[in-house]
Formats: structure tokens, sequence, C-alpha cells
């Protein structure tokens, strides 16, 4: 990969270079070559977890616009888990690459051991609240009565088994961290591979299990990915990646817990930003009833399909930031961050073009509801508008957190998120009375900020000198 082009025969066979993950060096050669290796496993993984999300709801969507609805103001709870879970994930991804990156394999197993723990821990308190007042969840959320009933037991199972979204998120991000990541890509195929087969089984019924409807899909989903947190913690005690934990570094280690946390503080913060932003933007969509909440739910279920992909270069950088900076190579690190950039952004800019032709034929494969249709491909439209600053600013902010600079991206979120975004949304949407579409637009205009934001703080480099 030397050259600017190569051929259809030695892509595929970089191709199955990058997926089997037998090429694991990526602090020297070709730039180009680190960042393919990396980003195909990654891409392939996110990809495999967006198309579950989007078969979940057209499952779903056969049960009822509630259904629908109920998982939208569940998933918008859900988001604060992942912000935590994504949050201590980037420290571990951060800390592991950190580690490998210095050939100190023993002090990135003792990392992934803290982090581990702490996810337990964060996870078994969620389960709590959510078995005792997934009702009252819905209810705060702005759930209709009907819509309460109906999906309650979704957001009860959900939240309950929590721990297996945590140590999924958490376990991943270590083999990402020590450029394992088509075992994480594997880990990925066989829980949404599960899910994918289940959800019908439990949504409608099959043989003896009875019909759960919208319950169903978070059993499906929650079998799913406990089958395949066993298979990571199989991995890493039988020794089949990088990282290998043995009995022995079952131990609590104060110092390195510490510095993890100390890390993740920043991630944890910055995601719960996002992703607080993301629950109130929620609650303005649910004034506009459940059908409207429904079409916005298929439309950012749809979006998801598309970001993973550039979520996976995000996540490649953030290994290729971390490794390089370890090997004492941070020019290194910063060309990898502007090659997959641009890779990111055309990526984005390919999807948007097909968003804004065919909207409301890609809404329409999930609910033919006119009202849905109308509100889900206004929002498709109005999100392609900016797709080329997601790319680069998913890259971006990801490699600042790759270096371990978790704080620099909590104050643009915090900017752009709860300074902007949630005023706008608000001001537009109920205020001046443009309603669904003031959200949809602020939504956009705050990813334009981030983007230009973070490039301009990236350049500054002050990233480059962060200790972790």
């Amino acid at each position: 990969m030397q050259s600017n082009k190569i051929s259809f025969k030695q892509f595929i066979h970089y191709f199955k270079i990058a997926v089997t993950g037998k090429e694991q060096e990526f602090t020297s050669g070709s730039i180009r070559r680190a960042v393919f290796m990396l980003s195909i496993p990654m891409i392939l993984e996110m990809l495999m977890e967006s198309i579950f999300a989007i078969v979940d709801i057209m499952y779903v969507s056969k049960v009822s616009v509630n259904a629908v609805a109920t998982i939208g103001l569940t998933e918008s709870v859900i988001t604060l888990i992942y912000a935590v879970a994504i949050g201590l994930s980037m420290a571990a991804t951060a800390v592991v690459a950190r580690r490998v990156g210095e050939t100190d394999y023993k002090g990135a197993s003792d990392a992934a051991v803290q982090v581990i723990f702490v996810g337990i821990l964060i996870a078994a308190i969620i389960s709590v609240i959510g078995i005792l007042y997934p009702k009252e969840i819905l209810q705060l959320m702005g759930g209709e009565p009907d819509l309460i009933e109906e999906g309650y037991g979704y957001t009860k199972v959900l939240l309950g088994g929590n721990v297996t979204i945590m140590l999924l998120f958490l376990i991943n991000a270590i083999f990402r961290g020590a450029g394992d990541a088509s075992v994480a890509m594997k880990v990925l195929i066989l829980s949404n591979g599960l899910n994918i087969v289940l959800d019908p089984i439990f949504i409608f019924g099959l043989g003896p299990i009875p019909a759960f409807g919208v319950e169903g899909a978070a059993i499906a989903t929650t079998i799913g990915r406990g089958v395949a947190v066993i298979f990571q913690l199989a991995i890493l005690f039988y020794g089949y990646s990088k990282i290998k934990i043995g009995l022995k570094d079952l131990v609590l280690r104060v110092g390195i817990l510490f510095n993890l946390i100390k890390v993740s503080l920043g991630g944890i913060g910055q995601f719960l930003i996002g992703t607080s932003s993301w629950v109130f933007l929620m609650r303005i969509m649910s004034e506009f009833g459940s059908e409207v909440l429904a079409g916005y739910t298929i439309a950012i279920r749809v979006v998801m399909f598309t970001l993973m992909p550039a979520w996976g270069m995000s996540n490649a950088a953030a290994t290729l930031v971390g490794q390089n900076l370890g090997a004492q190579k941070p020019d290194r690190a910063e060309q990898s961050v502007w090659k997959t950039g641009k890779y990111s952004a055309l990526f984005m800019g390919l999807v948007s073009l097909i968003y804004l032709v065919f909207a409301p034929q890609i809404i329409t494969l999930f609910n033919k509801t006119p009202s849905v249709v109308e509100a889900g491909s206004l929002c498709l439209r109005v999100m392609a508008a900016g797709y080329i600053f997601y790319g680069y600013a998913m890259v971006v902010i990801n490699a600042f957190n790759g270096a371990g600079d978790t704080k620099t991206p909590t104050k643009i979120n915090f900017v752009c998120f709860w300074l902007f975004q949630l005023p706008f949304a608000y001001g537009m949407a109920i205020t001046l009375d443009f309603g669904p579409k003031g959200v949809f637009w602020a939504i956009t205009l705050a990813e334009i900020l981030i983007a230009i934001v973070a490039i301009i703080w990236f350049k500054k480099g002050n990233w480059k000198t962060v200790k972790v």
C-alpha cells in the first residue's frame, strides 16, 4: 500500500490480513497501511452493531408505534450508561495502547483488570435502579400512559442487564488499545448475530417461548451480549490476544485504578454532556406525539448505521495515536489522524447524497405511517447536511481521547451541546414554533461547530504532551 493505487487483488489480500488480525505492528511502516489494517475490522465491527440496530427496529416496528417510541425513550436513557461505558473504554484504550506502544504488556493487562472491576461495580448500581423503577423512568421521559404500560418491560430488562452492555464496551476497548481489532470485531459479530436470530423468537414467540412483544427485543439483546461477554473473558483468560489475564491478576491495584479513573473522568464527562443533550432532545421531541417520536427514532437508527464506519475509523485513529505516542513518535500519530479524517469525511459525503435523495424511501422500509415517514425523512435530510463535518469531528475528537487528553473534548462538547445545541433546539422547536425541524437543525449545526473547534484545537498540539 505504499503507492497511491492498489489492484483489486492486492486490496483483497490486505483485507484478509486486516480481518484475521495477522498484522499488529502500527508504530512503523506505511501510515496508510496501518490505518487500513486497524480500520477494516473496526468498521466491520461497528457495521455489525448498526445492522443489528436496523434489524431490531424493523422487528419492533411490526409490534406497534408505541413499541418503537418505547425504544427511543429507553435508549435515550441507556445512552447515559453508554456515556460511562465509553468514557471508561476511552481510558482503557488510551492506557492499554500507551503500554503496548512501550511494549509493557504486563502493565496493559493490569489496566485491563482494573477497568473491568470498575465497570461491574457501576453496572450493578444501574441494574438496581432499572429493575425497581422502569415505569417511573419512562414517565420522566414523557411517555404516555399506554406507552409506559406496553413498554416498561423492555426498559426493565435492558437496564437490569446493563452489565452486558458495560463489559462488551470495556473489553472490546481493551482489545482495540492492544491493536487486536479483529478480536473485537469477532466478538461483535457473535453478539449481534445472536441478537438477530433471537429477536423474532422472543418478540413474536416460537414453540414454548411466548410472544414478549417489545420486551422480547430486550431479552434477545441481553442474551446475545451476555454470550459475547463470556467469549471475551475466555479470550482474555486463555491468551488469544496480546492481553492475557490470569487468576493471580485479579487483584485491586489502587494506583492503576485511580489513573484509569482520572483519565476516564474527562471521557465520561464528554459523553455525559453529549448523551444528556440527546435525552433532552428526545424530551423535546416527545412534545410532538408518538408518531413524530417514532419517525425520529427510526431516523436516528438509520443515521447510526452509517455513523458506525466513521466511528470505526475514529477508533483506529485513537489506537494509532496512543501506540505511536507510547513509541515516542508524535508526528506519526498526528499524520495518522489527518489521513483517517480524510477517509472518514469522504465516506460520509457519499452517504449524505443517498440520504438527501432517498430519505422517504428509506424510512418507508420501517414504517409506512405518513406522519412517521415525514418526520423521519426530514430528520435524515437535515442531518445529511452536516455529514462531512461529522466524519472529521469523530476522528479528531477520538484522537484526543487516544492520547489520554479527554478534557479537551469535554470542553468542546460542553460549549457545542449545552451552550449551543440545547438552547437552539428548544428556542426553534418550542418558542419559535418550528417544531421537529428546529431539533434536527440544532443537531446538525452543533456537529459542524464541534468539527471546526476540534480541528483548530488539535492543530495546537498540546495533546502530544499528555502523560497516562
